[in-house]
């Protein structure tokens, strides 16, 4: 049975030391959006230097054409996740009113992210690498 400072202790209003504070959700979505747009970039950026290292190679090289759609959609899809992650950033969560709008984007930049990924690992499995790059040199001569 719960003691009578137990139960003032749980009513509302009354702050106990012990509890941590309730977590500011839009500050807590806010950060998570940053964190991805920051992933996002460093995504991008790679893509662009494999698109680079592709398009250095020219047309002869294997899976070429594959290769530029395939990175070329990826990036495209970047772009629209971030902007995505951008509004939802701005939009304030603990407005009830916005809260149906912001699961909305919120999964549509998750499935955004999914096929990404997905891009991603075709991009992998068809290698887009400079054949110059001094990781390649090294391993031919290792001294």
């Amino acid at each position: 049975m719960a003691s009578e400072r137990e139960i003032i202790d749980l009513q509302p209003g009354n702050s106990n030391p012990r509890r941590s504070p309730p977590i500011n959700l839009n500050h807590y979505a806010t950060k998570k959006s940053v964190a991805e747009s920051m992933l996002d970039v460093a995504l991008f950026m790679s893509n662009a230097t494999r698109l680079k290292a592709v398009l250095e190679q020219g047309p002869t090289a294997p899976y070429y054409t594959t290769l530029v759609t395939l990175i070329s959609i990826s990036l495209l899809l970047q772009v629209v996740i971030g902007i995505l992650l951008v509004v939802i950033a701005r939009l304030n969560l603990n407005e009830v009113e916005k809260q149906w709008r912001l699961n909305q984007l919120n999964n549509a930049a998750t499935t955004l992210v999914f096929f990404t990924v997905v891009i991603n690992v075709f991009i992998t499995a068809f290698g887009a690498h400079k054949n110059g790059s001094l990781a390649a040199r090294a391993s031919r001569n290792p001294l």
